[in-house]
């Protein structure tokens, strides 16, 4: 992340957020660098002599063509959820450093990408490594049995509003008025999603969110945060592996077998429920997921080919219709059709 080489301007509030909260000094130099990767929020860099933190806002109106609003307030339960996974896993989230829940902005530690490289990117250029998607399951799993049967974590996040906005109307009722046909299947998930409370749900675990750090995984871009179905952080995190199957061919193998073994390693942590409900429900989703990020609101930006995008839908479809009883079965199916005939109709990617 390169200093732009002219000093960017940050809103006065933003510049008041650190000197009232004793992060800078009256007075005191501060260079300000806007960080690209997301839609919901600004996050900037901040240096200041000595130190560097970031500091983020929640944008009402997130950065997508579709029109996509929803509450700021949900920069709060991103710093209440940053501050559970610190007590549980130190090492998992950065620093807290501030936090103006009326203002809709926290500050945390700057982790340095020489140090801490984003796992989106590392996948992307062709760096996969099975042990870190094991240590994600791992991480993921632990902090969802942290959770579990806590009423107090459950009443201070019943966020229900929150995540129907940001998770199941742009992501599962979007798809389903973009497929009519599919319609019921997947309005059905929406509601069995949205009425399942169970554990506390991160909600965007996405390798663009996770940072592969020295001490292991380190979860960011907590916003989405609800006590409510734990398949829904499985199935979300699965997805993009296998969406990224089909970009960066030639670690196809490691790609499907860091799905595998992410999702197993999640399944050793689950003892809040009986681990064949959980997975599969996980596996009723994950297809779901990956329409939706074709024909959601939220498309991923490097599925730029139809035949990766027929394919998506293809595969997807077929899943929804006849669902996989288990993550595992859905992986078969996934690595089943990359391998069937360009002409069988599959729609194959090449």
């Amino acid at each position: 992340m390169n200093r732009p080489p002219v000093q960017a301007s940050p809103e006065p509030e933003l510049t008041d957020f650190l000197t009232v909260h004793e992060l800078a000094g009256p007075g005191e130099a501060a260079h300000w660098t806007p960080l690209a990767g997301g839609v919901s929020s600004d996050l900037w860099r901040v240096d200041l002599p000595g130190r560097s933190l970031c500091v983020k806002r929640a944008l009402a109106k997130l950065k997508v063509a579709a029109d996509w609003q929803a509450p700021v307030s949900r920069n709060a339960y991103e710093w209440a959820w940053m501050r559970f996974a610190s007590r549980h896993r130190p090492d998992s989230v950065p620093e807290l450093l501030a936090h103006d829940p009326d203002a809709g902005v926290f500050a945390m530690a700057f982790l340095p990408p020489e140090r801490y490289p984003v796992w989106k990117t590392q996948l992307l250029d062709g760096e996969v490594r099975v042990e870190t998607a094991a240590a994600v399951g791992e991480l993921l799993g632990t902090l969802h049995a942290a959770s579990a049967r806590d009423a107090a974590l459950a009443a201070e996040f019943a966020t229900d509003d929150n995540f129907h906005a940001l998770r199941i109307e742009p992501y599962l009722l979007a798809t389903a008025a973009a497929h009519p046909g599919l319609n019921d299947i997947i309005q059905g998930l929406a509601d069995r999603t949205a009425t399942t409370h169970l554990a506390l749900v991160h909600g965007d675990v996405s390798p663009k969110n996770i940072l592969v750090g020295p001490s292991g995984p380190v979860l960011l871009d907590a916003e989405c945060a609800w006590y409510g179905d734990p398949a829904f952080d499985l199935a979300f995190c699965v997805n993009h592996l296998l969406l990224k199957s089909l970009v960066v061919p030639g670690r196809r193998a490691d790609l499907l077998r860091s799905a595998r073994v992410l999702a197993e390693m999640y399944g050793r942590c689950v003892d809040w429920e009986p681990r064949p409900a959980l997975d599969a429900r996980a596996a009723s989703l994950l297809p779901a997921l990956l329409l939706a990020r074709v024909d959601g609101k939220s498309p991923v930006e490097y599925l730029t080919d139809d035949r990766h995008r027929l394919f998506v839908r293809t595969a997807a479809s077929a899943l929804l219709r006849a669902p996989a009883p288990t993550v595992a079965d859905v992986l078969d199916a996934w690595a089943t059709a990359l391998l069937a005939p360009t002409g069988s109709g599959s729609g194959r990617p090449v």
